[in-house]
Parts: structure tokens; C-alpha cells; sequence
């Protein structure tokens, strides 16, 4: 590596804490394996590093892929396997190529790129041939496709995302997270081939998300949907009324912060829809209308009315008191 990549490296510990909440925990052994891959201190047959993720779902493993994919070859180096796609014996087929002259997606992935991730989501669910396949990758970073190419996986690292454990990671909220680690690692070792679980580098158990790292996340992605439309030549200012009602909306504590980003899509795209196709506008504040309980954008040259809490009404009834960002929203289908 020369000097811009090595200071480059020496940054990605910010950029990781800057995109991921709530895991801090697991980010010092993330960030280890990924300097002495990038630094060429693991051997030339094996990947230059191994994870293995659990946890329940929406707490930022795959996000977690992409961030540090992103930031260290740039966009388009991360390869996404659904091993829901791969359970029967003949997806293996579809991995590998299913006969002479056929390539598979794992080839095709590597026709792409000759170094980045490869991110296998959900790995109880594939197949027992597949699973033959990660220890060969794991074992040499190679293997050999059904046309008889090899393939050199020594530029890659290996991510295996699983939510064994996680549903009790979320029932056991009593315990201490040292606990609750220990118990989510036995589950996997368990339901995994010791085999396969022995040859993996770092094993990281990420923790629920509180109501307040949620809350950090639906800034986040507000700020990022704000610079996507900006992109496009509309320009968006959010009031203070739209994270507490984004977050009240989009809070959940069993699905992680997945909702919140739909919530945090639906609402700004719905407002923004409903802006152009009425008004014509190309932007203007972005703020919530009480009376239709949704969000809405004003554009400069109209007037507001402002209800309680400076939430804007539109001239209607504004008889509805702020949200309060102190305490989580009850989450929907539970009581208050």
C-alpha cells in the first residue's frame, strides 16, 4: 500500500463510527482484521479476512458490510449471496455453474471484481454442499467452478450474516451484553458445522438497537435522503417537527432500525410527490401538517400558520401537542 492508502486506513475507524450506532462494541475487532487484510498481513491462500455477524435483524450487520466495502475499494465491490435462494442440492448449480461453459453467480461476481467483499446473508439457511463450498474458500480462497476455472478469492473478505441467537438476544433484556453474547455464540455453534465455525476469523454478536441509537439513525438517514434529493436539484430544509414524528413512525423494537428507513423513504418521498405534482416546486421546508398527520413541504412564498410547538398547520387545527423526542413511541401492535 503506499502513503494515501495507508492514511486512508488510518481514517476508517472514524467513518465506521460516523455510519454505525449502537455497535461500538464489535468496531475495534472489525476494524483489526480489516488493517492487517489491507496491509497484506494474512496469508496469500486464505481470504484476507473472515467474519461471521449475529444478531436480530435491522441492527447493522449487512450495513456494516457496506460501509467498510465502500470506504476501502469504493462502490460496487460488495457481492450479496440470499441463502434463501441457496437450500436445495441444485442451487449449487446456480453458485458454481450447472454445467460446462455455464458460469455462476460467484464467477460472475468475480468477473467483476477482483477484490471487495462477499457478503452470504443468512447462512443457517443454505444447503450442506454450499456450506462444503465456504470451507474450501475459507481453507484456500479458492474454488473451482462446474467449467473447471478456479477462482483466487484472496482479494476478498468473507462475510457470513446470521440471526441464530438473535431472538433471544432480544427476550434476554435483563442480562448483561457479555451474557447475552456468550449465549448467542453457544446457539450458533451449535446449530453450525464446527468445521465451518472454527475456520472463521472474528465471530461478533451485535446488540439490539435502544430507542436513542434509533433515534441517531433516523437522523442519519434523513440527512442522507435531504442529500439524495439535493442531488436531483431539490432542495429540502426538514423543521424540527419531522425527526420526532419520523422516529414515532419508524421506531420499532424487535425489527431494528429497517423501518425507520422505509418510514424515513415513504414520508419525504410522499411529501415531495405530492409537492411536485402540485405545485410544480423544486423544494422548500420540510414540516409536519398536524391536521393531516403527515409530512408536508411549504414552499418560500407561502404562508404559514403555526400551531403548538411550532408545528406547522396549514391554516387547519393545530390542537395536537408535540411529540417529545425523551421517551420511545409504544411500539405498534404493543401497549402502552
Amino acid at each position: 500500500m503506499n502513503s494515501i492508502e495507508n492514511s486512508k486506513l488510518l481514517e476508517l475507524e472514524a467513518h465506521l463510527r460516523m455510519r454505525i450506532r449502537g455497535q461500538d462494541h464489535v468496531l475495534p475487532r472489525i476494524i483489526s482484521l480489516l488493517k492487517r487484510g489491507q496491509l497484506g498481513l494474512t496469508k496469500l491462500n486464505r481470504p484476507r479476512g473472515s467474519f461471521l455477524f449475529l444478531g436480530p435483524t435491522g441492527v447493522g450487520k449487512t450495513e456494516t458490510t457496506i460501509a467498510f466495502t465502500d470506504f476501502l475499494f469504493g462502490e460496487g465491490k460488495l457481492f450479496r449471496f440470499d441463502m434463501s435462494e441457496y437450500q436445495t442440492q441444485e442451487s449449487l448449480g446456480v453458485l458454481l455453474g450447472a454445467k460446462l461453459g455455464e458460469r455462476g453467480t460467484l464467477a460472475m461476481a468475480y468477473d467483476r471484481s477482483r477484490c471487495g467483499t462477499l457478503l452470504f446473508d443468512e447462512i443457517e439457511k443454505a444447503h450442506s454442499r454450499i456450506l462444503d463450498i465456504f470451507l474450501q474458500i475459507l481453507d484456500a480462497a479458492r474454488v473451482t467452478m462446474a467449467n473447471g476455472e478456479t477462482l483466487d478469492l484472496s482479494g476478498f473478505y468473507i462475510v457470513f450474516t446470521t440471526n441464530i441467537g438473535g431472538a433471544d438476544l432480544l427476550n434476554l433484556q435483563h442480562s448483561t451484553f457479555a451474557t447475552m453474547e456468550r449465549h448467542v455464540l453457544a446457539r450458533a455453534q451449535q446449530a453450525m458445522r464446527p468445521e465451518l465455525f472454527a475456520r472463521i476469523t472474528e465471530k461478533l454478536v451485535f446488540n439490539r438497537l435502544s430507542y436513542d441509537h434509533q433515534l441517531e439513525i433516523a437522523q442519519l438517514l434523513l440527512n442522507g435522503e435531504v442529500d439524495f434529493l439535493r442531488e436531483k436539484g431539490y432542495e429540502l430544509h426538514p423543521d424540527k417537527t419531522v425527526l420526532p414524528f419520523v422516529v414515532q413512525r419508524g421506531f420499532h423494537p424487535k425489527l431494528g432500525a429497517r423501518p425507520m428507513r422505509d418510514t424515513v423513504e415513504k414520508l419525504i418521498g410522499d411529501a415531495v410527490a405530492t409537492d411536485l405534482l402540485t405545485n410544480g416546486a423544486s423544494g422548500g421546508t420540510l414540516a409536519l401538517s398536524e391536521t393531516a398527520n403527515c409530512l408536508r413541504i411549504i414552499s418560500p412564498n407561502q404562508k404559514l400558520v403555526t400551531g403548538v410547538g411550532g408545528h406547522i398547520a396549514f391554516g387547519l387545527s393545530n390542537s395536537n401537542a408535540p411529540m417529545s423526542l425523551l421517551s420511545p413511541p409504544t411500539a405498534l401492535g404493543t401497549k402502552e
